[in-house]
């Protein structure tokens, strides 16, 4: 929801309704992962997606509908054997969609959501998607670590998925749960979709270079919120890392084991470490390849640079298992050598330790597209 939220907010403050679609189950290989939405607008202007252009028309002629009507629909798109020229997936896979009329009566709740975004606060979005009572679908729960918002239909409904949702927002996972129509586990009839809203990953980069502000650019693009941190003030300025969100001017090591401390790094963290400079990479290197829990961590350097590397943080007292986290040199090969390419390069590498992709080409490679979460 967050790359559609700037969009549907303006529409339901201006008092209008918009149709919207939201992937919530996926079934085979599909070009859109659960939490993928869809917004039409009452003009009818469309923002975001649902499948990378597949069911759009469909989807687009559904959410259309269901504004008229003011009743959510749950809807199956994909081809089955019997029915091959049937509206589907050019990929072959299944997608379940929810498509329903988003207003200032039908989500209350979204300039909550909404705020709590914008300010980086875990949030889960719990909406009922299928129930024997027509009436249920669209009603929905904000839950945050302290506190819900709204109801389902029943107490016993919303302390079931409340507890349940609060679970998967520590997780991070995005899914479907199934209930009895009163909230009875291990029943059926009742299916809540779960939207876990966590705040951005992180993608630090250390070293103030021209490396950094390619990188930068390409880790905003994905997604990450940046920040780029360096010792030394008169190359770490605002100015020269625009795509940035913070620019920190400070040791890489103490600002690293800070945030560390704080609890801001975790698991989708991707440290880069691009300051070819022992005296700045080895101490963050120590720190960052000591921590708990991190996604990446990777090193910029020549093969020599590296070996040298290895002999200062061996000598520094890391371990054969502390040092097989490290990526170095850092990216893939793909034959970069502008800042740009090489940006390109390293942010493929961590797409790929996070999907369990292996970097070959596709024309390689048998079996799925697309990687499912390990």
């Amino acid at each position: 929801m967050r790359d559609v939220l700037p969009e549907l907010t303006a529409i339901v403050r201006a008092g209008g309704t918009a149709g919207v679609a939201t992937v919530v189950r996926t079934l085979g290989s599909s070009p859109r992962p659960a939490g993928a939405v869809m917004v039409v607008a009452p003009d009818g202007t469309v923002t975001g997606s649902v499948s990378g252009g597949c069911v759009e028309a469909a989807v687009y002629e559904l959410a259309t509908e269901v504004v008229r009507t003011g009743r959510p629909a749950l809807q199956r798109y994909g081809v089955g054997a019997d029915d091959p020229f049937a509206v589907g997936l050019t990929c072959g896979g299944e997608i379940d969609v929810f498509v329903e009329p988003v207003s200032r009566s039908t989500f209350p709740q979204l300039e909550t959501v909404a705020e709590r975004m914008a300010a980086h606060r875990p949030t889960a979005v719990a909406t009922v998607i299928a129930h024997p009572d027509p009436a249920w679908p669209g009603r929905r729960l904000v839950i945050t670590a302290d506190s819900v918002h709204g109801t389902l239909g029943s107490a016993r409904v919303d302390d079931a998925v409340t507890d349940d949702a609060r679970g998967m927002l520590t997780a991070g996972r995005t899914g479907v749960l199934t209930y009895g129509p009163d909230g009875e586990r291990q029943d059926i009839g009742m299916e809540v979709f779960v939207a876990s809203h966590a705040p951005p990953p992180r993608m630090l980069i250390f070293g103030a270079i021209d490396f950094a502000a390619a990188l930068a650019r390409q880790g905003a693009i994905l997604g990450y919120r940046v920040t780029v941190c360096d010792a030394r003030p008169v190359f770490t300025t605002a100015a020269r890392f625009p795509a940035a969100d913070e620019v920190v001017v400070d040791w890489p090591d103490r600002y690293l084991r800070a945030q560390a401390e704080q609890g801001a790094i975790d698991a989708r963290t991707a440290i880069c470490v691009l300051t070819h400079d022992p005296k700045f990479d080895v101490p963050t290197l120590r720190v960052a390849l000591r921590l708990a829990c991190v996604g990446y961590v990777g090193a910029m350097g020549s093969r020599r640079t590296h070996d040298d590397r290895l002999a200062r943080l061996r000598a520094a007292g890391l371990t054969d298992a502390e040092l097989s986290r490290l990526a170095s040199p850092i990216g893939l090969d793909l034959g970069a050598r502008t800042p740009e390419e090489t940006a390109v390069s390293i942010v493929a590498e961590i797409i790929a330790r996070s999907w369990g992709g292996g970097g070959r080409p596709l024309t390689e490679v048998d079996g799925r597209i697309h990687h499912d979460v390990s």
